[in-house]
């Protein structure tokens, strides 16, 4: 690893085998982000702990250019599964950060309105038709804080618009006292 890697093992037993584990970690998250300055890795046993196991903690402190980002994971009875978890936090954490340097930060689909035109109950679908006219299938899985059965047509419904494998679909679709703009 270039970046300079700094390992400190608390309350567990030392081995080649565990450092080499840190290691090869600290290789692969590199690789994935090249521009680490430094990586600390801490690995122990919190004293006060209420499980019957040991659990594992890991702290990883990264050095970044501009920041510095905190992994701080509690985890598994198995100091390996404790590492790939706190590892994998930490790969993500990089992602986000290399996405906010680039300004490559996640739009949210925006929120429409609209109102079921049919619902299918013993199939488990239905359709909900845009401000726009479009009709978009939703599946009552994607029917949140809502009952399908007691969908009927012309309820009043938000959604997100989103492509699926047959085309545009309505996801997140809610019901209640949903204002539909213009319907005054």
């Amino acid at each position: 690893m270039n970046a300079m890697l700094q390992i400190t093992i608390r309350d567990v037993p030392h081995s080649g085998a565990l450092d080499a584990k840190i290691r090869e970690k600290a290789e692969k998250l590199e690789k994935f982000y090249p521009h680490i300055i430094r990586c600390r890795v801490v690995v122990g046993v919190p004293h006060k702990h209420k499980h019957q196991g040991r659990i594992f903690n890991v702290r990883l402190d990264i050095t970044v250019p501009g920041n510095e980002l905190v992994i701080n994971h509690d985890s598994d009875e198995d100091v390996y599964v404790a590492l790939r978890d706190a590892f994998n936090a930490a790969k993500r954490q990089l992602e986000d950060y290399s996405r906010r340097q680039r300004h490559d930060v996640k739009a949210h689909s925006p929120v429409l309105h609209g109102k079921v035109v049919r619902v299918f109950k013993d199939e488990g679908y239905g359709f909900v038709e845009s401000l726009d006219g479009r009709e978009l299938y939703f599946h009552c899985d994607n029917l949140s804080g809502g009952n399908f059965d007691q969908l009927t047509p012309g309820e009043e419904v938000q959604f997100i618009e989103d492509i699926g494998s047959e085309g545009y679909q309505a996801k997140r679709v809610s019901t209640g006292k949903h204002h539909i703009p213009g319907s005054e």
